[in-house]
C-alpha cells in the first residue's frame, strides 16, 4: 500500500476544538517528508501538521474551516509517486525559482540572483492571492511561524490595506477562532457560571525589586530571565499551600481539591488576542526553577510554538494586566473551571505612612495592587484574603 494519512499526532489530538485554518499544498503537488503541509487552528494555539511522507498529495478530505477530531484523516499522500499534476500549482520553493514574485525584489550574491526569505516561505494558495489581488507581499504582516504570511493574512489586509491616504471612519478585520473562544469563554465565565468576588490589597515591591537586581544577572548566566512574573509564581505558590482551597474546581456534588499547583500566566499576543501558557506541577519549585520555566513558556508563546499540552490542565492562574499600565482590573475574568485568578496591576511610587519605632513616618515606596477574584460558589471572604495576606507578605518579606 503506498498511500499514507495526514492525522493529527497523539498530542495535538488532545484538548481543544481544532478547525483546518489552510492547506500550503493543493492536490497534485508534491510534498516532503516532515515538511510542514496544513495549519490548523485551535482555540488557543496555531499549529503545523507536517507531511508524514514525501510523494503526492491525492486527496483532502478536510478543508479550510471544517472540523477536526480524534484520528480524523486530512488527506493522503501517495508515496510512491513523486511527479507533480502539470496543472497543479507548483510548491513554493518551484514557484520562486521560476518566477519573481510579485514586489519582492531580487537580491544579487555572487552573481547568483536570490529573493527575500519572507518569499520563500509562502504557500500556493498564499501566491494566487498576491498575483490576483496584486499585493505587494512586503506590505502583508505574517501571522503564521516564524513570521510567515498566510492567507487569512492576506484576506485582513484586502479589508484593510496599508495606505495614507486611507481615509475611511471605520474598518473590518476578521474575528479569529482565538478571539471567538475568548469571547465565548468570557461570558459564560461571568454571565452564566461563576459568581465572581474581587478583594484587593497593596504591595509593597521594594523587597523583591532589591533581590531582583542583585541576582538578575546570575539568572541570566543559568538561562533564567529573573521577572516579577517569577516572584508572583512563586508567593502565589506559598500562598496556596496555606489555602489549598484556592487550587479547585468545583463539581456537581463536590470540590476537587488539587494536589499539585499547574500556574497558568495571561500572556498578550499584541492584538491577536490573549494566551495562557501553563507552568505545571509548581509545588516543589523553586525561584530559579520558576523562572527558567517561565522564560521558555513566554518565548514559546510569542513564536506561535506552544502545543496544545502547554495551554491545559491549569489549576490557577495569574493575569499581571499592570504591564500595560492598568492600575487595577476587577473583576478579571475567571479561568473556567478554576476557582480564582490573581490580578497584579501596575507598579507605581507612592506616598505611604508607616509606623516606625511607634512614629508615624510618610515615605515613598513602589507600590502596586493585587486582587483576587474568586468563585464565590467555592470560596469565601476570609478565604480569599488569607491567600492575599500570605502572597503580600511573602514578597514584602522576601527571604
Amino acid at each position: 500500500m503506498s498511500n499514507v494519512n495526514i492525522t493529527l499526532s497523539e498530542e495535538q489530538r488532545e484538548g481543544t476544538k481544532a478547525t483546518v485554518s489552510q492547506w500550503l499544498y493543493q492536490v497534485g503537488d508534491v510534498v516532503t517528508a516532515n515538511e510542514p503541509i496544513v495549519e490548523i487552528e485551535t482555540d488557543k494555539v496555531m499549529m503545523e501538521i507536517i507531511a508524514p511522507a514525501t510523494g503526492k498529495l491525492v486527496e483532502i478530505k478536510l478543508n479550510s474551516g471544517d472540523e477536526v477530531s480524534g484520528s480524523t484523516i486530512l488527506g493522503i499522500i501517495d508515496q510512491n509517486n513523486t511527479t507533480a499534476t502539470s496543472s497543479s500549482p507548483k510548491t513554493p520553493i518551484e514557484s520562486i525559482a521560476e518566477k519573481q514574485p510579485i514586489n519582492d525584489e531580487p537580491i544579487e550574491s555572487n552573481n547568483k540572483v536570490e529573493y527575500s526569505q519572507k518569499s520563500l516561505f509562502i504557500s500556493p494558495s498564499v501566491r494566487r492571492l498576491l498575483s490576483q489581488h496584486h499585493v505587494d507581499l512586503n506590505l502583508v504582516r505574517g501571522t503564521g511561524k516564524e513570521g510567515r504570511v498566510t492567507s487569512r493574512d492576506i484576506q485582513a489586509y484586502l479589508q484593510n490595506p496599508q495606505s495614507e491616504n486611507d481615509l475611511k471612519s471605520s474598518k473590518h478585520i476578521p474575528i479569529s477562532n482565538m478571539r471567538k473562544s475568548i469571547a465565548d469563554h468570557m461570558v459564560e465565565s461571568l454571565l452564566h457560571t461563576a459568581p465572581h468576588v474581587t478583594s484587593v490589597f497593596n504591595l509593597d515591591m521594594s523587597s523583591i525589586i532589591a533581590h531582583r537586581k542583585a541576582n538578575k544577572e546570575s539568572f541570566k548566566q543559568q538561562g533564567a530571565n529573573l521577572t516579577f512574573t517569577s516572584y508572583f509564581i512563586a508567593a502565589s505558590i506559598a500562598a496556596i499551600k496555606q489555602q489549598p482551597l484556592i487550587n479547585s474546581q468545583l463539581h456537581k456534588d463536590s470540590i476537587e481539591i488539587f494536589n499539585h499547583i499547574n500556574i497558568g500566566i495571561g500572556t498578550a499576543l499584541e492584538d491577536k488576542g490573549l494566551i495562557v501558557p501553563v507552568i505545571k506541577n509548581c509545588e516543589n519549585k523553586d525561584l530559579l526553577i520558576i523562572s527558567r520555566n517561565l522564560t521558555e513558556m513566554t518565548d514559546k508563546a510569542r513564536n506561535n510554538k506552544l502545543k496544545p499540552s502547554d495551554v491545559q490542565d491549569g489549576t490557577f492562574t495569574i493575569s499581571n494586566h499592570g504591564v500595560s499600565g492598568s492600575l487595577i482590573a476587577t473583576p478579571i475574568i475567571i479561568n473556567q473551571p478554576q476557582s480564582a485568578i490573581l490580578g497584579i496591576g501596575k507598579m507605581e511610587k507612592r506616598v505611604i505612612v508607616k509606623e516606625v519605632e511607634g512614629e508615624d513616618v510618610i515615605t515613598i515606596k513602589p507600590m502596586c495592587y493585587v486582587t483576587l477574584t474568586i468563585d464565590h460558589r467555592v470560596l469565601d471572604a476570609h478565604q480569599c484574603n488569607q491567600f492575599l495576606s500570605v502572597f503580600v507578605d511573602t514578597l514584602e518579606n522576601w527571604k
